[in-house]
């Protein structure tokens, strides 16, 4: 008995010491936590604490992704202007409200009948939104109406752009911004350049109701420079005042853009002999009337013969259906648009939405929708205002604890795989996965590891996304920068990426 007496005695003493050892090891594993977190945060502001920003308001909040738990605040509460950020929120709404199998239709209608190889009645080229729309599209469309037999249309070519309201800019979308691609007027009926046409290294960025336009140098000293622009039409006009210089002399784009109100293009300059090209995208005025000067073109080269005008109207209700053509799928565009950051694509989802879901395609009711799927991500609204879609809008705010709110929620969706396949990968060199991120972070613990949305305006930056740390423990930051003075605040941005991705709590 006193063996076995003995024996309780030492196993109670075992489990009572186990369980002593326990709790000191755990205590221990917090205190060394609560100290890799105070370390954290000390390097954290001190990295903010940068006379870059001494008059800017910055507001950083980093949460984990499954608890929410906070780890990191500042400013978190202040709504600020994210910039490209906005796109996370009008690419995360499209995805759940139009889906990922989401496609744009750009349709060929008739009010006529056939007769032999003629037409008789209008042809309409009505827009559905499409951002991506090339001139090859267009060939093909005028191709199809061949196919069908069609060579003589005795009427006229009409182009419906109704799907979208007749708002061309955003609200506050400012003039400096208007004469390239970031500023690009928003039609249902539009265009982009086609990348093959341009070189075979060439992006499919997608560059909506924008023209490519290249300069190269001429032969000889005081020659012109030959101008190029993709995709060609009588529609627009060059103003050529770049000059060939010497192969020592100064290469200056001195001026570029197009006369407001106009097609009218103009570059000035110098350029050396032999030297590099300017390479620059202008932004088209009414891309309406291009997109359809596209198609007729390519209704001449399919022998097809219009005995009718180019004008604007309406489709009527009852129209035949000749062809439908369909964009690349929601998921598709993801691409380009999030991981190029492109402005326009961001305008035509929203104005989609607007239309897709209240029957207006406007700002106004687009932003509705993108409000609405805030609000049952549980993201608190009343600090949030939605100007645009892209976020060219200085006046766009949200706290950075919303935005990763807001990304925490989408991590539960069925279309999340897509949307964070889309964001931009630190470091990563291939453009079509590092994106806008694809030269920073580089040899750092970020690298191939932050995927994240930047963001950035005169004045303002921003980078949202996912790291994971060192424990491999994911976590989910929103960095946002106003009211800086001078160069991008980028590398403060990287700087706090990179050392979230190097946090260790154990």
């Amino acid at each position: 008995m006193r063996t076995s007496h003995i024996t309780k005695i030492g196993l109670l003493t075992l489990i009572v010491g186990g369980t002593l050892q326990l709790g000191l090891s755990s205590e221990l594993q917090g205190e060394e936590e609560a100290t890799a977190k105070i370390e954290l945060r000390n390097d954290l502001l001190e990295i903010l604490d940068t006379e870059q920003l001494q008059s800017a308001l910055p507001g950083v909040h980093v949460r984990h992704s499954e608890t929410g738990e906070e780890l990191f605040s500042y400013n978190s509460d202040i709504s600020l202007a994210p910039a490209s950020g906005q796109k996370l929120l009008v690419g995360a709404t499209a995805l759940d409200v139009l889906g990922p199998e989401f496609t744009f239709e750009t349709g060929v209608y008739t009010d006529g009948y056939t007769r032999g190889s003629i037409l008789h009645g209008n042809i309409y080229l009505k827009g559905g939104g499409d951002p991506t729309l090339l001139a090859s599209d267009f060939d093909q469309l005028a191709k199809e109406l061949h196919n069908q037999g069609i060579r003589m249309v005795q009427g006229d070519i009409i182009a419906d752009d109704t799907y979208f309201d007749d708002t061309r800019l955003s609200l506050d979308l400012s003039w400096a911004n208007q004469r390239g691609q970031v500023g690009a007027q928003v039609s249902a009926l539009s265009f982009a350049p086609d990348a093959a046409l341009i070189s075979d290294v060439a992006l499919d960025r997608y560059n909506t109701a924008s023209v490519y336009v290249e300069v190269h140098p001429g032969e000889e000293p005081g020659d012109e420079a030959e101008i190029k622009v993709t995709p060609e039409s009588d529609y627009y006009s060059i103003d050529n005042q770049m000059i060939t210089v010497e192969e020592d002399g100064d290469r200056e784009l001195a001026g570029w853009g197009r006369d407001h109100g106009t097609n009218d293009i103009f570059f000035k300059g110098t350029i050396p002999v032999g030297g590099d090209s300017f390479n620059q995208y202008v932004s088209i005025w009414e891309p309406t009337n291009l997109a359809v000067d596209l198609f007729a073109e390519g209704l001449k080269d399919a022998r097809v013969r219009v005995n009718g005008d180019v004008v604007l109207g309406e489709t009527p209700e009852d129209a035949e259906a000749l062809f439908i053509h369909e964009s690349m799928t929601l998921e598709e565009l993801m691409i380009p648009y999030m991981k190029f950051s492109q402005n326009s694509h961001s305008e035509h989802l929203t104005k989609a939405l607007g239309q897709e879901v209240h029957g207006e395609g406007s700002w106004d009711k687009g932003l509705d929708v993108v409000e609405a799927y805030l609000e049952s991500a549980d993201v608190n609204t009343n600090v949030v205002q939605l100007r645009d879609g892209s976020g060219m809008s200085h006046l766009n705010a949200i706290p950075t604890e919303e935005m990763t709110q807001f990304l925490l929620h989408a991590q539960d969706e069925e279309w999340f795989d897509i949307f964070y396949g889309s964001l931009p990968v630190a470091a990563e060199s291939d453009h079509y996965v590092g994106g806008t991120l694809r030269t920073r972070m580089a040899d750092t613990a970020a690298a191939s590891n932050v995927a994240a949305k930047t963001g950035s305006l005169t004045s303002k930056s921003s980078l949202s996304g996912y790291v994971t740390d060192a424990d491999g423990e994911e976590w989910i930051f929103s960095i946002i920068m106003n009211n800086y003075i001078g160069s991008s605040p980028a590398a403060v941005e990287n700087d706090i990426a990179i050392r979230l991705a190097e946090y260790e709590a154990d």
